[in-house]
This record gives C-alpha cells, structure tokens and sequence, in this order.
C-alpha cells in the first residue's frame, strides 16, 4: 500500500517540470542557513517565482523548528497550492511534506534526491543525483 501520508516524490527534473506546469506550485527548500549561504539554493527566475526558504530544523538545536508551518502560511504559502520541498537529499523535506500535509496542505511533494544528492563512493555530494547534477538552475552564497 502507497504511503499517504503526503503526496509523493518527484525526482528533480520532474519537480521543475511541475513547477513550470502548474502556476501556483511552489518550491520551499526546508535546509538551513548555511545550507542556503554556501552550498546553493534553486533558483527560479525562469519561472518568474522564487524559492521560499523555511528551515525544518534549527540549526544550533538540530531540533524541528516549532514554527515551520507558520512560517509557510507567513511566506504566503496557501493550503490549496501544490507544495514541493527539497533539502540536500530528500530526508528533511520528507518529513516536512508529511508535517505540512498533517496540517491541512492538500498536496505536499518531496522532491528526492534534494539539492546535493546521494554520496558518491568518495563520500562526496553533488555527483550523484540532485538539483545541481540535474543541472537545473541554481545560485550560491
């Protein structure tokens, strides 16, 4: 039986593909800070929208931040929108597509894969799988 509790996960590509399709789907990536500063964030200009960036952990407590769903509906995210969320490898953002579907959000995609990818056999990211190999359009610091 499929899990229910969001609506799935789309590889990266596909993501940009719904994103373009659908005019009200959004992009929020759930990675933190530093994440954001150094290592990248999606970019949509293409598009004409831009990423919203919530943090699903705190950063210093590496607990899940208390305020996230209110800070999606304060980033003028509506329950009705499609929602897809990335983080670095498809983990934080999965638990934050079930958190935003548990709190009435209709249809919460987990983008796999994330933003950097599986590890490769260096125990690298960012070769294997991910927004950036895909070579989807993207901006650090």
């Amino acid at each position: 039986m499929a899990d229910q509790s969001y609506a799935g996960d789309l590889n990266p590509q596909e993501a940009w593909d719904l994103l373009e399709q659908e005019p009200n789907a959004c992009l929020i990536d759930v990675r933190t800070t530093p994440e954001w500063q150094y290592v990248g964030l999606p970019m949509l200009d293409d598009l004409q929208k831009q990423t919203l960036c919530v943090s699903w952990l705190d950063y210093l407590a590496n607990d899940v931040n208390p305020g996230f769903v209110e800070q999606v509906k304060q980033g003028g995210v509506r329950p009705d929108q499609t929602v897809l969320l990335i983080c670095r490898s498809g983990a934080r953002s999965r638990s934050a597509a079930i958190a935003l579907t548990e709190a009435g959000f209709g249809r919460c995609i987990n983008v796999a894969e994330g933003f950097e990818g599986d590890k490769d056999a260096a125990g690298h990211r960012g070769t294997v799988g991910g927004w950036k190999q895909a070579g989807l359009p993207w901006k650090q610091g």
